[in-house]
């Protein structure tokens, strides 16, 4: 483990690197770095706080880089010392890409390697940071933001006993439900976006007909000379459930076209903002991982692309609505992005797998005594929100908080508001 500090004005950081088994049935064999960063204020920096680890969303997202105290870090830095953990394969930890998993080999051996990437995994590295950092009978509280949200409840779920208190925000994951019955209930809650999407900028139903009808009419190339193919632009709606969204699809699309030298042809600021949302090169465990973060038992079978049938609205042709799709992955992303395509085999691997291990006990759940309190988004396109409300009755004292005044990005918009309400609540002050 080694430290290197630096400061900030607000802020103190401290870098810790911590060796962990990949596979904690077999300690002494294979070992990963994972990377953490404190963070602590400078007035407090002297004093014995409780610590406060932060679980980013994903799969694959690694932790906030902080520039400044503000946001649910400035709530936190109050009382904490707070603890920002790349979960393992992201960020600083040991990476999982196209690069690092070519030392692999096969696809089989590089399948077997990413099964150690979910929730359980990643709840056994904070148990062992804890051990160092706190000791064994050191407790310390837990945030979770979306799919840090799912990381709380394996932790309540498996090891509760490491854990003070926890707060969730837009991430109480599905306890049962198989992820066909998930997708089904997103394309319902996207369709709904799309249609309040329009609501707002109808003129941009005409600007995406324009771009699809392109698309199929030209070989367009991104300019890192990716094809963009009409489904690929119909990601593009994959934020539509953050309270940006429509903003910055809106803004993309009404510069859209300009006029070349044969007529109107789609511009290069226009491909270079595309290429960056929906390349996978700087998260390719999201891509690879996405699915089997529902799978307990039973394989996800591609769950999205089988369960897109079932909504029509999707569908792509001419004359018809363009709708644009949310946060699905589809097989033909490991075909047209270059970066996910060394991949293919393996995620084909995960996806058939049908032995996964479980990631949450209800019944533990049920008998939870560990302070918690999770902030659900009424609205949410990401973590559905019926689902989410089932798996707050299941948690024992799970307080919540449903509200429609955020949408899934709630922490990152006012994040110093809805971190000190899910402490106040915790403490029975509201």
């Amino acid at each position: 483990m080694s430290l290197i500090t630096h400061r900030l004005p607000g802020l103190v950081l401290t870098d810790h690197e911590f060796r962990v088994p990949l596979d904690y049935t077999q300690p002494e064999g294979e070992q990963l770095m994972v990377f953490a960063r404190e963070v602590v204020a400078p007035s407090q920096e002297q004093r014995d706080l409780p610590w406060l680890v932060f679980f980013q969303g994903g799969p694959g997202g690694k932790s906030p880089r902080p520039d400044s105290r503000n946001g649910w870090l400035k709530r936190a830095t109050e009382e904490y010392r707070v603890l920002l953990l790349d979960q393992r394969g992201t960020g600083r930890s040991t990476p999982v890409n196209e690069q690092t998993l070519s030392r692999r080999g096969t696809a089989e051996a590089q399948a077997e390697y990413l099964m150690h990437f979910r929730a359980d995994a990643i709840i056994r590295d904070a148990e062992h940071i804890r051990g160092l950092l706190l000791g064994p009978e050191g407790r310390w509280s837990v945030l979770g933001q979306s799919y840090g949200g799912f990381c709380v409840v394996t932790y309540l779920s498996f090891a509760p006993e490491g854990l003070r208190e926890a707060f969730i925000t837009g991430g109480l994951p599905p306890l049962a439900h198989t992820a066909d019955e998930i997708y089904h209930m997103t394309y319902r809650r996207v369709l709904t976006q799309n249609l309040l999407y329009f609501a707002r900028y109808p003129d941009d139903q005409t600007r995406a007909q324009a771009i699809v009808a392109y698309l199929r009419a030209n070989d367009v190339r991104l300019p890192n000379d990716e094809q963009l193919t009409p489904h690929r632009f119909q990601t593009l709606g994959m934020g539509f459930g953050m309270s940006d969204g429509f903003e910055e699809l809106h803004y993309l699309l009404e510069e859209a076209f300009v006029e070349g030298a044969s007529g109107p042809e789609l511009s290069q600021s226009f491909l270079y903002s595309v290429m960056s949302m929906v390349t996978f090169a700087g998260r390719p465990l999201y891509a690879v991982l996405h699915e089997p973060i529902y799978s307990q038992g039973v394989g996800p079978h591609w769950a999205a692309e089988r369960v897109r049938t079932a909504y029509g609205e999707f569908v792509l042709e001419p004359g018809k609505p363009v709708y644009f799709t949310g946060e699905m992955i589809y097989p033909w992303m490991f075909a047209e992005d270059s970066t996910l395509r060394p991949l293919a085999a393996a995620a084909e691997l995960l996806a058939q797998h049908d032995s996964w291990s479980r990631l949450y006990d209800a019944e533990c759940l049920q008998h939870n005594t560990v302070p918690c309190a999770a902030a659900i988004y009424y609205d949410d396109m990401y973590v559905e929100r019926v689902v989410s409300e089932e798996t707050a009755r299941t948690i024992a004292g799970c307080r919540v908080w449903v509200t429609n005044e955020f949408q899934h990005n709630g922490l990152r918009a006012d994040g110093e508001l809805i971190l000190g309400r899910l402490i106040a609540m915790v403490r029975g002050e509201r």
